[in-house]
């Protein structure tokens, strides 16, 4: 018996690690991409990219630790079958995701060229940064319930999900990127992660 189930977890296990890792690579595969279009558009270009690139993620990752709450508190209530509080704690922390992320926007969107110049103070370069105000601030709403939903899922055990709509959303984001950027440069590049955050959020909504 106990040969049985530890053959079962290993088994689980395997399954699950698999679709975190077609997940995983699916995610880097399309910031690579973006990385790599960016550098296509030139030194100053590229330095800009990674300026907002930069800021991007370390203010939308702020809203992690809400997903994780999120993940800790849904998979204790599931275990237990209070599904009245699945549904209340999923409610609330989109809630408070959205006002986080609309929060974030507002004060990158009112700061974002001054924190620019903590990068560099090469006058090209900050010339091309602030004009990725809307992609690193106004995405910051869709980035936020993006996490959120991830962490819903995981705590749901919803990894199948979440690794499919994952490779989904890349690909889809990643033809988007490789067209765009052709035709609009830098701020293609930027269109095509905001539309991978934003399919995000939507596909987690649909689910």
């Amino acid at each position: 018996m106990w040969t049985y189930c530890l053959e079962l977890s290993y088994k689980s296990c395997a399954l699950l690690g698999g679709f975190l890792l077609g997940r995983t690579v699916a995610l880097l595969t399309t910031m690579t991409l973006a990385t790599s279009m960016a550098a296509r558009q030139g030194p100053l270009a590229m330095a800009a990219h990674q300026i907002c690139l930069q800021v991007w993620l370390a203010v939308s990752l702020l809203t992690d630790a809400l997903a994780v709450s999120a993940q800790s508190l849904i998979a204790t209530s599931i275990s237990q079958g209070d599904y009245r509080t699945v549904k209340e704690v999923t409610n609330f922390v989109l809630k408070i995701g959205l006002v986080t992320g609309v929060a974030l926007a507002l004060v990158l969107g009112i700061s974002f060229g001054t924190l620019a110049t903590l990068f560099t103070s090469d006058a090209d370069v900050l010339g091309i940064v602030r004009t990725g105000v809307l992609f690193v601030g106004a995405s910051q709403p869709l980035n936020s319930l993006a996490f959120i939903f991830d962490g819903l899922h995981y705590g749901a055990s919803d990894f199948a999900f979440a690794a499919r709509s994952m490779m989904l959303v890349g690909t889809i984001s990643s033809m988007f990127l490789l067209y765009a950027s052709s035709v609009f440069g830098l701020p293609g590049v930027w269109c095509g992660l905001t539309l991978f955050m934003g399919l995000r959020t939507v596909a987690g909504y649909i689910r």
